[in-house]
């Protein structure tokens, strides 16, 4: 199931990122500059996972050079960082020799699921919100941007599921999971992002800028439940706080674990709290 998820994560990012443009095409095309524009707007966020890369090649000792710099800023950065480490972990694991390069092959596949949830959840969630409200509110029957919400639904779902699949076998004592419960887990995280990017569009379009207040005060709450948590994983004061506001911002979506401890109890928490 391993080499499953690096060849899955390909073909998603590549739809994706065909949707993406497909739509921005669309707008252009047929003059709608406004949804144009706001569509671009959407990978401006994206440019913080850009400059993440860009440090954590400095960290490898690989100085960024101009062509390097450029694909960055073209927001294609990430798209190279990952495409080359899913190829890594392929091929690593079709030379894999029993378990000898095991903890290599795991820790690159850590740092594609980190990174491909981290871009999805900077470019693809803000861009799933505003296709979803075009195809709700605006344009019913617009066969792109629909096609492209959905793609950019079911590859954040995917980020979630690759994830948590890492995490587990972070675990000591735990395989991979079967295909079934990825399968699952997979199905539980879109139905679950898709119902409340649902509600938040059609709140959106009944009662406009309320919807901010409202996700104002769910990120609120869940933020300083991180703090109440005593989350360990940022050890600086400022970076702590920085990383609980975040993780706040993602929590009106979607749960993440971020403490190594189980989590059933906090899981019934935040859905008995943001249902």
């Amino acid at each position: 199931m391993r080499g499953a998820i690096p060849r899955l994560s390909l073909v998603l990012l590549a739809a994706e990122r065909g949707a993406r443009l497909s739509t921005v095409i669309h707008y252009l095309v047929c003059g709608q500059l406004g949804w144009f524009g706001l569509t671009i707007a959407c990978v401006v966020p994206g440019y913080a996972a850009q400059l993440l890369s860009i440090l954590w090649f400095r960290a490898d000792g690989h100085q960024p050079g101009c062509w390097l710099l450029v694909l960055h800023l073209l927001q294609l950065g990430l798209w190279k960082r990952d495409s080359c480490r899913y190829w890594d972990v392929l091929w690593m694991m079709a030379e894999m020799d029993g378990n000898a390069r095991a903890g290599e092959v795991l820790t690159r596949l850590g740092d594609v699921c980190v990174l491909q949830l981290l871009e999805a959840l900077l470019q693809n969630l803000p861009h799933l919100l505003l296709q979803a409200y075009i195809v709700v509110a605006v344009d019913p029957e617009g066969f792109i941007p629909g096609v492209s919400a959905g793609l950019s639904l079911l590859s954040l779902a995917w980020a979630l599921v690759s994830y948590s699949h890492f995490t587990c076998l972070l675990k000591p004592g735990h395989l991979s999971l079967p295909a079934m419960a990825v399968l699952c887990l997979l199905l539980w995280r879109t139905g679950m992002l898709g119902t409340r990017v649902l509600a938040l569009v059609l709140f959106a379009r009944l009662y406009c800028f309320w919807v901010f207040a409202v996700a104002g005060v769910h990120w609120l709450l869940m933020s300083f439940w991180l703090v109440a948590q005593q989350t360990d994983i940022v050890a600086q004061p400022c970076r702590w706080r920085l990383f609980n506001c975040l993780v706040g911002a993602v929590y009106i979506f979607c749960y993440i674990n971020v403490r190594p401890t189980p989590s059933k109890t906090r899981v019934f928490v935040f859905y008995a709290v943001s249902t």
